[in-house]
Order: structure tokens, then C-alpha cells, then sequence
């Protein structure tokens, strides 16, 4: 269905963001199949455990907290990238002429995947931490869920957004964690340009994983002043 709403779109307006039709349906199944490995709907069980009193635990492991989750997570991503990646691609390429890269664009896009991986672990390791000071994570969530699917991409791809409005999402870590790596797939970013979009994705995952390290001290002193 969200497939032939971009058709419809993209056959009113052809070259509407530089994209092509092709290119449209291509990205529909894209941001279908890394829907899970990139976790865009948010959410983590590390919640949970702060809410539980678990992660007292985690806190005494010899790998640091944010380590272990993120290890975790990574492992999560690649596991859900085989079998939850794969098959919404291979429907879309049955039935649409889909838009695929080089051997060199598909490198590209799993470096741009991996970085994509890390921006959304630390924005979700980062709403995760909020638990120790707000006790409830929901709203965080909603606050997550709705910027995630209005500024990744996941409901319309950033390129058709108009003026100041496109240039804001673009410049958000939600870019950088789903529209950056559909685009490297699509061949949008090469030479330098890929370079810098890379560098974007990579600036934000250091940002996000630095601000994580830093809560997770400022969690660390709450717990021991706490007597946790």
C-alpha cells in the first residue's frame, strides 16, 4: 500500500527530490526491511531492568553498562538484518523494478547501516537512562516514536520535505539513522558527498554515545548516593 501511495506521488511530481519512481518504491521496501535492525519504533529491556532494580546487576558486570547493551544490541541488529531484512526487499524486487548499487555502493551502505545502528542505540540507550531520574518511560517513548517516524523517514523519504522544514530534518540524528544509509543505497552520496554524509552519521553516533557514557556516570552516583 505505501508502495503505490509513493507511485501515485511520484507520478504526479516525477523528479520530486531528485528521486525517480524507481527510486521511491526502492526506498519503501528499504525502510521496510531495516525497520527492525535499526529499531526505528524504539524501546530496549534496559528500561525495564532500571525499572526492576536489576541493572544494579549490569552496573557490576566487568564490561561497562553502556558496552554491554551495546554489544547486545549490535548482535540483535545483525541477527534481525538476515531475517528480517532480506524477505520485504525480495517481495519488493518480485513485483517492482527496484533500484539496486554496485559492489562499491553496497559497502557503502553497510558502513552507512552500521553508523545508522549506533545513532539508534544511543538514542535509545540515552531515553532508556531516563528512567533512573523520571520512573517512567512512556512518554520518552511517545516523544521517540513519533520523531522517529516523521524525521527517519520511515513515513515519507526527508527529500520531499519543503524549505526549512527539509533542511531541520536533515540535519536531525533521525536522518542519520534511516535516510542517510536508503540513500547511500540508492546512490545518492558519492566521492566526497558520501564522505561527508558518513561524517554526519558518524559525528552523531560519538554525540549520542558521549552524552550515554555521561548519564550513565550521573545514573552510576544516583544509585551508590541512593544506596542502590
Amino acid at each position: 500500500m505505501r508502495a503505490y501511495v509513493l507511485i501515485a506521488l511520484w507520478h504526479e511530481r516525477p523528479v520530486l527530490g531528485g528521486y525517480d519512481v524507481n527510486d521511491a518504491v526502492t526506498f519503501c521496501f528499504l525502510t521496510q526491511a531495516l525497520i527492525g535492525p535499526l529499531q526505528i519504533f524504539g524501546g530496549m529491556d534496559l528500561a525495564q531492568r532500571i525499572r526492576t532494580g536489576d541493572v544494579a546487576i549490569d552496573l557490576h558486570r566487568p564490561v561497562g553498562l553502556q558496552g554491554w547493551w551495546l554489544a547486545d544490541d549490535l548482535g540483535r541488529a545483525t541477527g534481525s538484518l538476515v531475517l528480517r531484512g532480506g524477505p520485504p526487499l525480495l517481495a519488493g524486487a518480485l513485483v517492482f523494478p527496484l533500484s539496486w548499487p554496485g559492489p562499491a555502493g553496497l559497502a557503502a551502505f553497510a558502513a552507512s547501516v552500521l553508523l545508522g545502528a549506533l545513532v539508534g542505540f544511543g538514542l535509545r540507550y540515552v531515553v532508556a537512562l531516563g528512567m533512573f531520574w523520571l520512573h517512567d518511560d512512556r512518554g520518552l517513548n511517545a516523544v521517540m516514536l513519533v520523531m522517529s517516524l516523521f524525521f527517519s523517514g520511515m513515513t515519507l523519504p526527508l527529500v520531499v520535505f519543503p524549505g526549512r522544514l527539509g533542511d531541520v530534518a536533515h540535519a536531525l540524528p533521525w536522518a542519520a539513522q534511516l535516510q542517510v544509509p536508503a540513500d547511500v543505497f540508492l546512490g545518492r552520496h558519492t566521492g566526497t558527498d558520501l564522505l561527508g554524509a558518513l561524517a554526519f552519521q558518524a559525528a552523531w553516533a560519538a554525540a549520542l554515545l558521549a552524552a550515554g557514557a555521561l548519564l550513565t556516570r550521573a545514573a552510576r552516583r544516583k544509585l551508590v548516593i541512593h544506596g542502590g
